[in-house]
């Protein structure tokens, strides 16, 4: 006889494990279905050296909303954060760097060596984007209103986000068109020194097939500086135990209240009857039916891979397929001897320093994020590719063997098509080339790699089943935000499938280990119910 359950959810990722547990709290009997041996889809940590715990793809945790933390109860599961002061560390050609500290006032100094007038406009613009996240942020956690619908509950939400609005105070305009700006063109605005804008010019390009001149950028950096850990805005933490202990966390707070989690169990079908949902079918044939079907993998991957073609309409089907998943992000793991030795600022007796603590930063100008762009929109991984690079294990020694570093290298850019070749033959190449980068700032660096665990844009989509290689489930620009995304009929977590549902970043309000989009699905689907 065939399982029969209230829900299922398709995906074990963060989000997934978010909607899964609201339900069950709710009293709906929930199993989630994870198609690998682990939960934690791309927040995860695995063994991929012995001895290492590694975060192998997300690396560190900001934008996971305090609200789902405190609701699903997950520090009593596990979840702990471990603080990173100073946040970043950048090096540039001359041997300088600039260095980005909790307190601001020694982050003017540091800026103040590259201009004194952008440490006088630094704490101005940190307020402004202060001003933007508190506007932005209520908006990640409601579901999308439909412009086009007269319903009281959807004018209340769109009555609701003017009201927000007027909270900016003074320019309202001028401030919310930052939102469609360019990172290039928000930045200039602000401050004279290249060194500046190229640090924080990476928040508005991460994971995207973009450059900073590209519009729309302005808002992906602010989506990168919001979000909060230790009570504080905008400040980013390292997970002990890696990122993999918030999706453990979650997966243990759903099982204490009932649910259950299937390791290795693809799905392969959505089963319809008379247009509905009503259950899925397993790679093992076996068939489990609920009354809720809901997909935490992204919308191209739900709607092509669990359907046959003539089960949906032709034109829902087509704008699908139009949905873009470009993609230019290549995720490096280096298991490492010690800690680099940076011409900017040497290690004191070879032991790590406050260098090492943050994002270590190689993206030395706006000139060099550029060329490396050029380089990928003519279908080349980047000759100089931007590193973004991560030591969780200076922080939280539990990771490693004893004497032993992980260093998590998030790298731009990489295409996911290359016109020349393919990422079989072009991935060791390209690590390659991105260690022989650090070699040239931090010298001896090679001599410190025991190991290297790589994922080209490829390895993403085929081991943890990102379309594209795409980390936020589909571009996060202006054309695929909020009542767009992913299309205006599923912007509300409902889809033209009855008692079918999304839940993953592919919805509203898109990537990051965030868990809103699974937060909000869990609440209109109750509604459903």
């Amino acid at each position: 006889m065939a399982k029969k359950v209230d829900v299922i959810v398709i995906g074990g990722g963060h989000n997934g494990l978010v909607t899964a547990g609201y339900l069950q709290r709710a009293g709906r009997q929930t199993v989630v279905l994870e198609a690998r041996s682990q939960v934690g889809g791309a927040c995860i940590t695995e063994e991929v050296f012995p001895g290492y715990q590694v975060s192998t793809t997300s690396y560190v945790c900001s934008l996971l909303r305090p609200k789902i933390i405190k609701d699903l109860e997950l520090e009593k599961y596990g979840l702990v954060f471990l603080p990173r002061d100073p946040s970043s560390f950048s090096v540039f050609d001359d041997d300088r760097y600039l260095m980005f500290w909790k307190d601001q006032k020694k982050t003017q100094e540091q800026i103040a060596k590259f201009s004194k007038k952008d440490a006088e406009s630094f704490p101005k613009y940190e307020a402004l984007l202060e001003q933007l996240s508190e506007f932005v942020e209520p908006i990640l956690m409601m579901t999308p209103p439909d412009p086009l619908s007269n319903s009281p509950a959807n004018l209340m939400n769109l009555a609701k986000l003017g009201w927000k609005a007027r909270g900016l105070g003074e320019n309202v305009y001028e401030k919310l068109r930052i939102l469609s700006q360019s990172a290039s063109d928000f930045l200039d605005r602000w401050f004279e020194s290249d060194q500046l804008k190229s640090t924080l010019a990476t928040d508005g390009i991460i994971g995207a097939f973009a450059s900073p001149q590209t519009p729309g950028t302005a808002y992906v950096l602010l989506h990168h500086v919001m979000g909060e850990t230790f009570g504080q805005k905008g400040v980013w933490a390292y997970v002990k135990g890696g990122m993999g202990m918030i999706t453990q966390a979650m997966a243990k707070s759903f099982e204490s209240h009932g649910g259950e989690v299937r390791l290795s169990s693809p799905v392969v079908k959505v089963l319809m009857k008379n247009g509905k949902a009503v259950g899925v079918a397993l790679q093992s044939g076996e068939e489990i039916y609920a009354q809720k079907v809901i997909s935490s993998a992204d919308p191209k991957r739900t709607f092509l891979n669990f359907f046959d073609r003539d089960e949906l309409d032709r034109e829902f089907l087509s704008r699908v397929e139009s949905i873009r998943y470009r993609s230019a992000t290549f995720k490096m793991n280096l298991a490492l001897s010690g800690v680099p030795n940076w011409k900017a600022l040497p290690n004191v007796n070879g032991q790590p320093g406050p260098q090492h603590r943050g994002t270590m930063h190689i993206s030395p100008s706006m000139e060099y994020i550029e060329n490396a762009y050029r380089d990928a929109k003519a279908g080349k991984a980047s000759q100089k590719p931007i590193l973004e690079c991560t030591m969780a294990s200076v922080v939280d020694p539990s990771l490693t063997p004893p004497g032993k570093h992980l260093m998590s290298i998030f790298t731009q850019y990489a295409p996911y098509d290359l016109k020349q070749g393919d990422w079989k033959t072009e991935r060791e190449a390209y690590a390659d080339r991105c260690i022989g980068l650090l070699e040239q700032y931090a010298p001896g660096f090679k001599d410190l790699v025991i190991d290297r665990h790589l994922l080209s844009p490829k390895d993403l989509e085929s081991e943890y089943f990102l379309t594209g290689g795409n980390i936020f489930h589909g571009e996060m620009s202006l054309d695929q935000l909020f009542f767009m995304r992913p299309l205006p009929e599923c912007a509300r977590y409902k889809t033209p499938v009855k008692n079918l549902y999304l839940c993953g970043s592919g919805t509203h309000p898109g990537g990051g280990v965030m868990g809103a989009s699974g937060h909000n699905a869990a609440r209109e689907i109750l509604k459903e119910f």
